[in-house]
């Protein structure tokens, strides 16, 4: 009788999860706009940006792309998996879901990161020039051929 409750209470512990899921649907939500401010700001200079801002600033957005579709799988994966089926959603809509176990859901969370990461390392890569042409030329590390290019 008492392992019944004790079973039945650490099962409800579950629905622990579900504000946890809704407070990462509103960081969707702050990624949304986030994203369309960025947006708005690649456009509204659309005729004074220079071609290495452009991309680093679509490079940005795809970033905040990732990142949105990281959160999204893992919280749908999370409650999916913990806390309740998804069954007042179309099945045609979430088959993807279905499919998805957590060696899955590992791999693509690592997949994700490596991308994200990938494109923060292309960002300081591209803007490595600036950071390069305010060194002073009478230091040192001017005179490396490797922060110049010349090897």
């Amino acid at each position: 009788m008492l392992e019944k409750l004790i079973e039945r209470v650490l099962f409800a512990t579950r629905w622990l999860l579900a504000p946890l899921c809704i407070a990462m649907s509103l960081v969707l939500v702050v990624l949304g706009y986030v994203f369309m401010k960025e947006l708005w700001h690649m456009l509204s200079h659309l005729d004074t940006i220079s071609e290495t801002d452009l991309v680093l600033s679509a490079l940005g957005l795809v970033d905040l792309l990732f990142m949105a579709g990281l959160v999204l799988m893992v919280l749908l994966a999370s409650y999916e998996s913990f806390v309740s089926k998804l069954d007042k959603v179309d099945a045609s809509e979430i088959t993807w879901l279905k499919h998805t176990d957590f060696n899955a859901l590992k791999l693509k969370v690592s997949l994700s990161i490596v991308a994200i990461s990938a494109i923060f390392l292309l960002k300081r890569y591209m803007s490595l020039e600036d950071v390069l042409s305010s060194i002073p030329k009478d230091t040192p590390l001017s005179h490396n051929p490797i922060f110049f290019g010349k090897w």
